[in-house]
């Protein structure tokens, strides 16, 4: 048996589609499947969550839809040791997939997972992010990345966004990201940062625009805030701006888009276990784009090799 969680309103709705033609596959081969269609937000983390409570040695399950849902899905499972989990991105960012060298051809993926399930594989282990903050009742996990500051007051806007809904009809998500990004950059508040690195001596940074825990490389759809982030080896890499004046980071900005900031001053990508980030003032954080409100006191800790996953190409 193989379970799906499936988002409809995924892509501006046009998963629907999609999801008909992947039917057709899974009738065409003979597979033994259940799918679960979300209903509203948090419904995927309540699915996931009786999936992985199922009486099985070995669960296979498939999220159809975008970094969104995979989120809810992570943070639904209740013992990853007996969870398979693969990913057909149909998302607007799909900044996962992109990470994990996913094409984009939905229904090519979907074969190579039905082959990999067919020969009983126990998949790829990669690691996950936790986040833990005053706002949360209880830790979250990710998958790309949690970050506080300017990325996060992007994705906050954008899970509203007209402006997203737009670009989405052209093809165009992405660059919601970006937009958002020159919008809010002057008029967001910096604060100035303690951090812990792996219970070390507090490091101060002034005027932090923002950082990020990161996964794997980029987020946002598609900017490398950590270039050398890779997601199976035990670390996360935390991807930072700060004592800078805000009109020059808008100059450094096409620097961070092309991954190219590694040697200017106002950027740092330092890899750690667990690090402990102490504000000065509250900012917004996000854990995969998901609003993980405003917070003075952040943890981002690496869970090494906890995710089993349907790793297709």
């Amino acid at each position: 048996m193989i379970y799906f969680i499936v988002n409809n309103t995924a892509r501006t709705g046009k998963s629907r589609a999609i999801w008909q033609q992947m039917k057709e596959i899974l009738e065409n081969r003979n597979i033994e499947y259940k799918a679960y269609q979300t209903k509203y937000a948090g419904h995927a983390t309540e699915l996931a969550r009786k999936i992985s409570s199922l009486p099985e040695d070995r669960i296979y399950l498939i999220t159809v839809g975008g970094d969104g849902t995979l989120n809810e899905v992570i943070n639904g499972i209740t013992d990853f040791s007996r969870i398979v989990l693969g990913i057909l991105p149909i998302g607007s960012g799909n900044d996962f997939a992109r990470g994990m060298g996913i094409s984009k051809d939905t229904l090519s993926n979907l074969n190579q997972m039905l082959d990999l399930i067919d020969a009983d594989t126990d998949g790829t282990a990669i690691d996950l992010g936790e986040v833990s903050c005053e706002a949360l009742e209880a830790p979250k996990y990710f998958a790309i990345s949690s970050g506080a500051g300017l990325d996060a007051i992007v994705c906050k806007k954008a899970l509203h966004s007209r402006l997203k809904k737009f670009l989405n009809q052209l093809h165009l998500g992405k660059l919601t990201y970006l937009l958002l990004t020159v919008e809010s950059l002057f008029s967001m508040t910096t604060c100035d940062a303690d951090i812990v690195f792996d219970n070390g001596e507090p490091v101060h940074v002034s005027r932090m625009i923002f950082a990020a825990g990161m996964n794997l490389r980029a987020e946002g759809g598609g900017v490398p805030m950590a270039p050398d982030a890779v997601p199976d080896d035990g670390m996360l890499c935390l991807g930072m701006a700060h004592d800078v004046p805000k009109w020059l980071t808008f100059f450094l900005l096409p620097f961070l888009v092309a991954g190219k900031q590694k040697h200017i001053k106002a950027f740092d990508c330092i890899p750690f276990k667990e690090c402990t980030l102490h504000l000065s003032s509250s900012m917004t954080v996000h854990a995969d784009g998901e609003y993980c409100g405003e917070n003075t006191d952040i943890t981002y800790k690496c869970l090494p090799g906890k995710l089993h996953f349907l790793k297709v190409s």
